[in-house]
Order: C-alpha cells, then structure tokens, then sequence
C-alpha cells in the first residue's frame, strides 16, 4: 500500500466521527470483530478515558437500577453512594478501614464493572492504543518512516512501534478488560520510587546496545502498567513522603517524567488508595499535599449485621467439594458470630479489628475437619458440628491489647468467645420448643442416664453409640429435633433466598434429612438446653447428663 494510501487513512479516521454504536461508554458493539489495525481505524475509533469510562458506565447501571459493586455485600446504603458521589465527579479515592473490610476488593470490583474493554497493540505491557498515537507519527510507523516528535510524550512503547512498522494495518488488536488493567501494589518499606514510575533497564542497554537515556532502555513501573486502568496502593502511608510526592503530579496534572528521559507519561489511571485508621490519623503519614488530593476519603465498616457476614462467607469461602458438604445455617452464624463477639471484646485490639477473612477461613477449616474425622473415612456427608468447631484455633486471628498477647491467653479467649457465640445461636433455634417436651426430655435422661458426643461418632446406626441409635432411646428428643428442624428450615429458605438474589452458589445448603445432618441438629439441642434458664443438661467430656 502507498504512502499516501496510510496518509488519507489515517487521517480519516482521525477527523471523523467513530463509526459504530456504544453497548457500554467507548465500546464498539461489535468489538470482537475488531481484530486488526485496519479494522481499528475502519470505525474511526475514539479512546474514551478512563474518567469518562467509570462515569459513563456508573450512570449506565443507575439507570437500568443495577447494583454497580457486584460482589460488595453489604455496603448498599452508605458505603455505595459514597463511592458513586466520587465516581461522578472523577475523585481519586482514599479508602480508610480496618483490616478485612474489602477496601482492595472495592477497588478490583470497580476496575471489572465499571471499566470498558479497550484495543491494544497484541503483546503490549503498557496497554499501548495504536490510534492514541499523533495522527503523523502513525503516518510514519506505517511508512517505516522516521518519527518527527511533535512533544516530547510517552504514546505507546517502542515495541509496539517497531510491531507496527513490521505488520502495518495488519498490526494485531487485543480487547482487555477492566480487570486486566487493575494493578495492585502493597507499600512497604522497600518500595522504591523507581518501582513507581520506571527505571533503566540494564539488559536491554546490554543486549541492544542502546544509549542510556533512549527509550529503548526504559523498563515501566507500576503507573504505566496500570495505565488506562486502575492502579491500588495498599497502606499507602507505609510509603515515606519522598514516594508519595512521586504520585503528587499524577494525581494534579495526570503527568509523571522519571530520571533523565526525555519523555513525559501520561497513565490516563485513576488511582484508589487504602489506609488503616491509625496512621490515617496520625499527623505526617500521608504528606499535606497528596492527602489534598484524594479527593474523597471513604471510611468502610465491618458487615452491619450477621446475616451480611454470612453472605460474604459464603461467597469468599474457597469449598473445594461442595457436592459433598452440608452446612447447617446455624454452624454458619455460630461462625459469624463469633468473629463479630470478638471485635467487640474487651481485651481484643479494636485499633486492629478482626478481619471478615476470620470468618472465611474459620468455615474453611470447620468443613475440612468434618472431611477429616468422618466424611472421608466412612465415604458420607461432610456435616460440620458444634464438636468440630474448636479446630478454629488455627485460623481466628486477632491480637491482644489489655493484656499480654500470648498464645494461651488467645486461645483462653477464643474458647470463651466460642462458648458465647453457641449460646447466642442456640438461643434462635430452641426457643419454641415446647416446655413439657423439655420436661419429658429431662425425665428420659433419668432413665438413660446420658447422651454421648463425638467428633468420631457418625449419625446412622452403624454403632451402638451412633447419634441415631442413642436418639432412639429418647422419644422427646426426636420430638424435638423435628420442632428445632422446622425453625432451621425456615431460616435457611429465608437466607439462601438472599443468597440467590447476590448470585452466589446454595449447592452446600440441602434438606435436613441426612443423617449426619441430624447428628449436628442434635448437638445444637443439646447444648441449647444447657443454656435455659434453668438449665435442664450439663456436659462433661463430652457427655451430657441431666442437672
């Protein structure tokens, strides 16, 4: 193709208006089709930018009435509308929380549902736009021309240059995500500035031999990956001020330049940052001007209430057979509420928090341990019960500040909590039990003295000690496992409902009629009626008996 063939094409698509139909704000409807160069400027393809991208596609779904934050439980009434007042008026945004408050999963979840795809140059790093390139000077890449600069600005990177003038129009496009354009950094300490906005590349230098200086010897940093996208510091006030000042012109002008090189980048990136209320308070830990410009500064929250924390346990808790587990609902709040007793308790750290991942990882481990000690062995249901719950130890993490914080005091503290958090669950499950079934139950412990519980001992009647042959001796009990069944039930309808609207997986949350399922019925019974008042049964080694 002749020169003057690129010439007259590029520059029509570069003066005329695009030449397609939006599906989300910048997004050709038929994008996927869009595969070359050629077919790129065919349409005459428009950048929208990232701004107008996340505001544009935010009013897309207050329109249709569409949650903008798919993922976030919880967060409707406050922590949303905040996030949409910043999203439209184009802040950047300084999320302050306690740790497991989904701050990063906030900043991931706007990149995925709120950014557009865009086109890049196939193999690009830096999320190179062929048509973001000055009209001449794509002109000349195709020519295999020499490039006349018009300013001195970082457009796309030297290998995408060298990729068009080999393939010209053939040069292939690639459609990315959102999501592949979220970068996420942890601060600390060892952070360096160069980490931020680039440095020299040494090999290339090496094996090119190129000048220092020359733009084939820079390697990218965090900013410029992230461009056209979202870029997430982590603990930003871990970063000393003479990295925070490297984000300064970011965020006022758009613009950064780094070292020697000639050069000026403009991300086009929208950055979230997060912090922790302590140093976020602390006079000096982010300096006076960065502070200024974060725009809107979000406080988050822990889960209002216990059925929020459910949610987001069910939804982030990694089951790797679901087909074989059954979790009873009341398992599950006991679970949630025992993160939430703790956040509230008197010798733990409030400054710290405890994380909604203590929550996740507790029903990760409880559910293993049913797999453990009976699923696995005996080829049956993996049930979680209240015998089980202890193995938690290894995974409720939280730090002591009234007293010293040693393992044993932790542990001493758990298992306090823990016995709280059963006391509050049973409490919502056998409070219609009927008094002179109680009474029935407590004068069929006179006659059989005990019932015995175990991690070890299966539900069906494979022993004389199984959880069903012992409830066959007790005529009341099976009453009564039938009148709690019913509340269970219905507490379960009403929250896997929920869970159906947030679209999240109730394959765990089956009928009540296994019998491993009964067996952690029974436990919850048991121990709910060591909680009346008076109470009816004691438990020692597991073994209740009658008071």
């Amino acid at each position: 193709m002749i020169s003057e063939n690129f010439k007259d094409i590029v520059h029509k698509s570069y003066s005329s208006n695009v030449d397609y139909q939006e599906t989300i704000s910048g997004l050709p409807e038929n994008f996927k089709d869009i595969k070359t160069l050629e077919d790129l400027l065919s349409i005459n393809y428009k950048l929208v930018s990232v701004n107008d991208q996340l505001r544009g596609n935010l009013i897309i779904k207050l329109k249709k009435q569409e949650f903008p934050y798919s993922g976030i439980i919880g967060y409707d009434d406050d922590i949303a509308p905040s996030l949409n007042r910043a999203i439209l008026s184009f802040h950047d945004i300084l999320l302050v929380g306690q740790i497991g408050q989904a701050k990063t999963k906030i900043a991931e979840t706007i990149a995925k549902n709120l950014l557009s795809p865009i086109p890049i140059v196939e193999g690009s790093i830096t999320n190179d736009i062929p048509t973001s390139i000055p009209e001449n000077e794509l002109v000349s890449l195709l020519n295999d021309k020499e490039i006349i600069r018009s300013r001195p600005e970082f457009y796309v990177s030297t290998e995408t240059e060298d990729k068009i003038r080999n393939n010209r129009l053939d040069t292939k496009i690639l459609w990315i995500d959102g999501h592949s354009r979220f970068r996420y950094l942890l601060a600390t300490p060892d952070v360096s500035v160069k980490d931020l906005v680039g440095q020299i590349d040494a090999i290339k230098i090496a094996k090119r031999g190129v000048e220092i200086y020359n733009m084939e010897s820079y390697s990218p940093g965090q900013l410029l990956l992230a461009r056209h996208g979202i870029f997430c510091i982590d603990e930003l006030p871990v970063l000393d001020p003479r990295k925070q000042v490297a984000l300064l012109s970011v965020l006022q002008e758009g613009i950064y330049t780094t070292g020697s090189y000639p050069v000026i980048f403009k991300p086009d990136t929208r950055i979230i940052s997060t912090a922790n209320p302590i140093d976020y308070t602390h006079s000096g830990k982010i300096i006076e001007p960065l502070y200024d410009r974060l725009r809107s500064h979000i406080v988050t929250r822990y889960p209002k209430n216990v059925y929020d924390e459910m949610k987001i346990m069910i939804q982030e808790a990694n089951i790797s057979n679901p087909q074989n587990v059954m979790l009873p609902i009341f398992i599950l709040r006991t679970l949630a509420e025992i993160t939430r007793i703790a956040r509230d308790h008197p010798e733990i750290n409030h400054e710290k928090g405890v994380s909604v991942r203590m929550s996740i990882h507790s029903l990760e481990v409880l559910i293993s341990e049913a797999e453990r000690v009976r699923s696995i062995i005996n080829n049956i249901k993996a049930v979680p019960r209240f015998s089980d719950i202890y193995c938690i130890r290894q995974t409720s993490k939280f730090e002591l500040s009234e007293i010293d914080d040693s393992y044993e005091n932790r542990m001493n503290i758990l298992d306090a909590i823990i016995s709280d958090a059963i006391k509050k669950t049973c409490a919502v499950y056998v409070v219609d039990i009927p008094p002179e079934k109680i009474m029935n139950l407590k004068n069929e412990f006179k006659i059989n003295k005990n019932f015995f519980v175990s991690q070890d001992i299966t539900g069906n009647k494979s022993n004389p000690k199984s959880y069903q042959s012992q409830i066959n001796k007790f005529n009341s009990l099976r009453e009564i496992i039938d009148i709690v069944t019913v509340n269970i039930i219905q507490d379960q309808k009403h929250f896997v409902e929920s869970l159906s609207k947030n679209g999240l997986n109730i394959e765990i949350f089956n009928k009540p009629k296994d019998p491993e399922y009964l067996a952690s019925v029974t436990e919850l019974i048991l121990e709910g009626l060591r909680f009346t008042d008076p109470p009816i049964l004691d438990r020692k080694e597991g073994i209740y008996v009658r008071i």
